[in-house]
């Protein structure tokens, strides 16, 4: 085997702990160092995985990859100073805060030969990665997204397209390979609930709703295709197939009685945790210099369509404000 990549996170708050704790674990990744903004914060995470606390430059200058886990307004910083430095990133998602921004760097990453991978992780959830398999041999016709949630007690800086539906905004358009020709989107409570309905070059119909004022936590994604609906439950990391079998007419002594059968099929899903897939994918392609899982053109596809839905569902209030 190669020797381990020497890694670091810039940014150790809530999620950029989770990178390093992962991180500290991999067997062809070496932890090398943390930075945050909050040096206290940066000793802390880096004393719990036997490793330092640097500041961000220096930090880039001992590593060959790191996660950039900071609040999405300072993603472009941190990223041009990774491409500067020929350090391969993984960026949290949205990609950055601005479509041009993120063009430009995608193409001095590329010039550089810098992987830049974006994080959407739920491509790396394993009921995603299972029903992408299953949907390459559908008729898909109808696509349904949910992604609920309560109100939070704290303030993630962004609103919930831009937190929560370009999640489902992304996996969908994988999945279907295409990026919509239209869209149409509504919102409401202050942007903490939207909608959205897609319609794809192909006439499939993807539907969209992100909500932080929903008491339930819900994460799921229905696909409507001739062959079967197919439902996926992020959380359980579960996937059903429900089809119908042929129709029947059974005979009875008040004669003859229709039925028709659901049947419920349940593939096998490799369980493990999305961020440890997601950063086994980020060094396997900065290591063979391979197209990330999740590129910067798949990060901007994802912002740009979050930007034209918010666009949209904040003009729709405009519209109807007395």
């Amino acid at each position: 085997m190669s020797d381990p990549l020497r890694v670091g996170v810039v940014g150790v708050g809530s999620m950029g702990r989770n990178h390093a704790r992962v991180y500290s674990g991999l067997p062809d990744a070496e932890l090398v160092g943390v930075a945050d903004a909050d040096v206290e914060r940066a000793s802390e995470v880096a004393d719990a995985h036997a490793t330092r606390a640097y500041d961000a430059q220096t930090l880039l200058e001992i590593v060959d990859a790191v996660s950039v886990v900071v609040p999405t307004a300072y993603h472009a910083d941190v990223l041009a100073d990774c491409i500067e430095a020929d350090v391969h990133a993984l960026v949290e998602k949205p990609f950055v805060a601005d479509v041009e921004t993120g063009r430009d760097l995608a193409a001095r990453a590329r010039d550089a030969g810098v992987t830049l991978q974006v994080g959407h992780i739920e491509r790396f959830n394993p009921a995603v990665r299972t029903v992408a398999d299953i949907v390459a041999n559908l008729d898909v016709l109808a696509v349904d997204a949910e992604r609920l949630g309560p109100p939070l007690d704290r303030d993630l800086g962004s609103n919930v397209v831009h937190d929560l539906m370009i999640h489902d905004l992304d996996v969908v358009c994988a999945l279907l390979d295409a990026t919509p020709d239209s869209v149409t989107a509504a919102g409401g409570h202050d942007g903490q609930y939207a909608t959205a309905t897609c319609t794809f070059p192909d006439g499939v119909v993807a539907s969209f709703t992100a909500s932080r004022v929903t008491q339930q936590k819900v994460r799921r994604l229905a696909i409507t295709a001739r062959e079967c609906q197919v439902l996926v439950d992020y959380t359980g990391q579960s996937v059903e197939i429900h089809r119908s079998s042929a129709p029947e007419y059974i005979a009875s002594s008040e004669g003859f009685r229709h039925r028709t059968e659901s049947v419920v099929e349940r593939p096998m899903v490799d369980n493990g945790e999305p961020l440890a897939h997601e950063l086994r994918a980020f060094l396997a392609a900065a290591r063979d210099a391979t197209e990330p899982v999740v590129s910067a053109e798949d990060g901007l596809r994802a912002l740009e369509l979050a930007t034209r839905v918010d666009d949209l569902a904040s003009r729709r209030l405009t519209e109807v404000a007395p």
